[in-house]
């Protein structure tokens, strides 16, 4: 165990700032006789502290004398983590009384989940039978993969409908994730694909086959890895012992493979804290079990302990009186009553508009009320359930010339430039990488896909694929680009990290301006992403990071060509861990929130429930809620263009909704006395009753 390093000058107390739920949460375990400290769960309610917090209780273990390499500290994102270890490292300053100039204890293992299993996987390889040079596949590759062996395996000519790549790579990573039964997964979440058990079986395991053969893991391997490798009790034995703490950020998002992850490591709980809230559950799309967190304390003998962070330091407390309202409705949590000591501040407001058009006019408008009330567009966000919700809006928005920027465009790794480059640095350090290979091989002006698999079967079949590929004979038309690009390999063999991007870099810019009208602001992502790769100590890392935690569009990466000021959108699900003076949500509605997609059991309308505190908890000063009174319906090709209804969520019922206020504007008042939709429309619409009827 490392000794804490000698002062340099008097220590000061680094958690003087935190309240006593927080002190209690950090110093949880301090005396306890047996060395590891028994299991935690710190129930960490919406901006309570929770990354202060937690970055706090690793810093005092650090302080006490626990050896940071051997601190297991694990969250959601990359982002989330650098935060973290910027704090701890702060409060290690602090704490060890370090100077400015002296470096803090660092965490090298401290990162997401599937990082750090990249990283033990690479790292155990030889014990386990894994490649050491394996590559791991972004979710593009490997539906591309899945789609290969769905053709090889005769599955898109059988003599039913057979579901496409996107849905079996869907189903397949619920299955694992989850660790529920394929006709489990089938019967809740695919019901369509219903009798295909033994069909998606045999595909399943043609695809695991070929990931192997290639030297690939995908996405979801890597936790199915790390899990198998810790049924090996030598193993499991070693790597608990290994890391002394693990920490967890988020615990509520989750799947039942990272629990079963975190349970093999500490059995016994001993050293174990986790961080989290049940109310901010909203992830079981990607399979996110909230009973890892409620069923958390009842796991250990003794049960875990339970410690509640309830002080608010983000909202308003009239606003946190209807977050609390909103939630205690839940049919089982953990309780808690978030509070604050800002009284002051407006009540959050249920707005009343005629339609969307009239929610879109309301919005915009008052987005630039508060504008010239001295909020800046950027310290406001429009929220909603689902990305076409906005459409309406964003029409209004550019009709004023408002600028703003959507969270949930296009994914950073699913811009073709990127896969491009990407894919060529993958096939360059694994030549058995057969999808990155057919990538690249097609950039090559004459190559198409049948000498694609010509060179791609040759390589595959060769002990020295890289070999082949160095002496592969291209059409006629194809030999000077082909060697253009042999080059470029040579080249990049040659160099070091991060290097090795400029002839990368070279080769493939002429095929971007061939390939792209718009390859001037395409260039510009590539040379963001290679400022980016400066910052990672191999390609290894680099691409194992960008492939796990990549930026969600290119906008995180480059900076978007907007104004100084913009307005922020976003789904609820891409605003969980921000926060706005103002938010504005969209569509507070039956049918909206819950969504009518998602009311088909009482988990699913709970975990709606919390998408509509979530959405509420980002608000700093003020929140409105959009209540359109009815919607115009197009493409009905039985009745034509219609209206339907609107009716206030049913998550706010009369109780709730007295901790808000009542907006009509004039005009839309007037509006809601217009002529409605005929009685065959509104029966139609009704169905959002019936629906509601089973659960009262």
């Amino acid at each position: 165990m490392l000794a804490a390093p000698l002062p340099t000058r008097p220590l000061a107390d680094p958690f003087s700032q935190l309240n006593d739920e927080q002190r209690a949460a950090v110093f949880h375990g301090r005396d306890d006789a047996a060395g590891a400290p028994p299991p935690l769960l710190i129930i960490a309610g919406a901006g309570s502290g929770k990354t202060a917090t937690l970055a706090a209780r690793v810093a005092r273990l650090v302080r006490d004398g626990a050896d940071p390499q051997r601190i297991l500290l694990l969250s959601f994102s990359r982002r989330a983590a650098a935060s973290l270890q910027r704090r701890v490292g702060a409060l290690l300053h602090q704490a060890l009384g370090l100077r400015a100039t002296q470096p803090a204890p660092l965490l090298p293992w401290s990162g997401t989940f599937h990082s750090v299993a990249a990283r033990l996987l690479r790292e155990q390889a030889p014990r386990i039978g894994l490649h050491p040079d394996f590559t791991i596949a972004d979710r593009g590759d490997s539906e591309d993969l899945m789609g290969w062996v769905r053709q090889e395996q005769g599955l898109a000519a059988s003599h039913r409908r057979f579901p496409l790549k996107g849905t079996c790579m869907a189903i397949y990573s619920r299955v694992l994730n989850s660790q529920d039964g394929l006709d489990q997964v089938l019967q809740q979440q695919f019901p369509w694909c219903q009798g295909l058990d033994a069909e998606l079986k045999r595909l399943f395991g043609a695809y695991a086959v070929e990931k192997q053969r290639q030297c690939v893991l995908d996405y979801d391997d890597l936790l199915l890895y790390w899990r198998h490798m810790l049924d090996d009790a030598a193993l499991a034995r070693e790597l608990g012992a290994r890391f002394q703490h693990v920490l967890v950020d988020e615990y509520q998002d989750t799947n039942r493979l990272q629990a079963h992850i975190l349970h093999a490591l500490k059995p016994d709980g001993r050293g174990l804290a986790v961080v989290g809230d049940d109310a901010q559950s909203i992830y079981s799309f990607r399979a996110a079990e909230v009973r890892n967190i409620l069923d958390f304390p009842a796991q250990f003998q003794p049960a875990a302990s339970v410690l509640t962070l309830q002080r608010n330091y983000r909202s308003t407390q009239p606003i946190l009186r209807a977050c609390n309202a909103v939630i205690a409705q839940a049919t089982e949590r953990f309780a808690k009553t978030l509070w604050s000591d800002r009284d002051d501040g407006p009540l959050p407001q249920l707005v009343s508009v005629a339609d969307d058009a009239a929610q879109a006019r309301w919005v915009a408008d008052q987005v630039l009320a508060q504008r010239e009330g001295g909020v800046r567009l950027k310290r406001q966000a429009v929220l909603f359930r689902t990305s076409h919700h906005s459409a309406a809006l964003e029409l209004e928005l550019l009709r004023r010339n408002i600028p703003y920027l959507k969270y949930g465009g296009l994914k950073f790794l699913e811009a073709a430039h990127v896969k491009d480059l990407l894919s060529l640095l993958r096939w360059q350090q694994n030549p058995r990488h057969r999808l990155a290979g057919f990538r690249v091989a097609q950039l090559v002006q004459g190559m198409g896909p049948a000498s694609t698999r010509r060179l791609l079967e040759a390589m595959e079949a060769a002990d020295d694929p890289a070999a082949v590929r160095q002496g592969f004979k291209p059409p006629a038309g194809a030999a000077a680009p082909w060697r253009a690009l042999l080059d470029c390999v040579q080249a990049m063999q040659s160099a070091a990290w991060p290097e090795l991007l400029q002839p990368a870099l070279h080769w493939y810019l002429p095929q971007l301006q061939r390939l792209h009208e718009d390859a001037a602001v395409r260039r510009t992502d590539l040379e963001q992403l290679q400022r980016l790769a400066a910052g990672f100590p191999s390609r290894e890392n680099f691409l194992a990071e960008l492939t796990l935690d990549p930026p969600a569009a290119t906008s995180e990466v480059v900076e978007p060509e907007l104004d100084e000021d913009y307005l922020i959108l976003s789904t609820i699900h891409s605003a969980k861990g921000q926060e706005w003076s103002s938010v504005y949500l969209l569509n507070a509605v039956d049918g909206c929130i819950p969504s009518e997609m998602s009311a088909g059991s009482r988990a699913e309308l709970e975990e709606e429930r919390r998408l509509l505190y979530v959405a509420m908890t980002r608000a700093q000063h003020q929140l409105q809620l959009l209540v359109p009174q009815r919607f115009y319906v197009t493409q009905q090709a039985a009745r034509g263009d219609r209206h339907v209804w609107g009716s206030l969520t049913r998550f706010i019922p009369p109780e709730v909704e007295a901790c808000f206020e009542r907006i009509t504007p004039a005009a839309d008042a007037a509006a809601a006395q217009a002529p409605g939709p005929t009685p065959a429309g509104a029966a139609a619409f009704d169905i959002a009753a019936r629906v509601r009827s089973v659960w009262q």
